[in-house]
């Protein structure tokens, strides 16, 4: 009999770019026949394009995808025959899912990124590293063009800086909200500075601070669509 398999990705902690390492890994346990992504739909995420994930919106409050993701965990468990559930985060608050649900015979599968606390890694049944994953399979990767809003990102910087100085990052915000209608506080990173940080291929940024100006690398964005 082939063993049914729960993907659940904290699409509010974790970026699209792993979407296929996290299939990768549910693949070795059995059949993948639910895989979901929970995050604020309204969200400028990349999620949105994951066609291999049913999103699943989690609203905007508190905690609401932590929560919706555990509610539906233990429903899987309790109700469906799943024999793993694969829970992609790095975040430590799912230390009692993973115990809750083994304790329902449950195997657990944790999927994070190195800062994945202990506490999480010791708690499910088995814990995979989604960086040392994404690290073994660069040979031949084919590069993703540039978002389309990166490219809305460089037109502004390239508009307000001056002899490669680049541009206050609170003015860059303000900008991007008010001509493309970007609210950073939706995304996945929450701040502009994460947001930037996340992408160092494309962007150069100043210490914290602030005066702090973020330029663009002309090379990162030679891979336009």
């Amino acid at each position: 009999m082939t063993l049914r398999v729960a993907v659940l990705v904290d699409g509010d902690n974790l970026s699209p770019v792993h979407a296929e390492n996290i299939h990768k890994i549910a693949r070795r346990f059995g059949q993948i026949d639910i895989s979901r992504v929970y995050l604020n739909a309204q969200s400028h995420s990349a999620w949105h394009d994951a066609t291999a994930y049913h999103l699943i919106h989690s609203g905007t409050g508190k905690n609401a995808t932590d929560l919706l993701l555990a509610i539906d965990g233990i429903e899987f468990a309790l109700q469906r025959d799943i024999a793993t559930i694969v829970i992609a985060s790095s975040d430590g608050d799912f230390v009692h899912l993973h115990r809750r649900l083994r304790e329902h015979g449950v195997t657990t599968i944790g999927a994070g990124e190195a800062k994945t606390p202990e506490v999480v890694r010791k708690a499910c049944s088995k814990f995979c590293e989604l960086e040392a994953l994404s690290g073994s399979s660069k040979t031949g990767a084919v590069e993703k063009p540039v978002s389309e809003m990166d490219q809305q990102i460089r037109t502004i910087i390239a508009a307000n800086s001056k002899n490669g100085a680049g541009m206050r990052l609170m003015i860059l915000g303000a900008k991007m909200h008010r001509q493309h209608g970007v609210k950073i506080s939706e995304s996945q990173e929450k701040t502009w500075r994460r947001y930037l940080q996340s992408k160092p291929e494309l962007y150069d940024l100043d210490e914290a601070g602030q005066n702090t100006n973020v330029r663009f690398k002309p090379q990162g964005f030679s891979r336009q669509a």
